[in-house]
């Protein structure tokens, strides 16, 4: 595999890796809100 070929397939990789990241860490934080917000519900029940 010629050097080229291997950085841009790193190139991708990395930017694979990072927009999965960024998909990850926004689902993580949408649950946390998601369950603050039925515990305040059933609190006030």
């Amino acid at each position: 595999m010629s050097s080229k070929r291997a950085m841009r397939q790193a190139q991708k990789q990395a930017y694979a890796k990072h927009r999965s990241n960024i998909t990850n860490s926004r689902f993580k934080l949408k649950k946390k809100f998601l369950t603050k917000n039925k515990e305040e519900k059933k609190s006030k029940n």
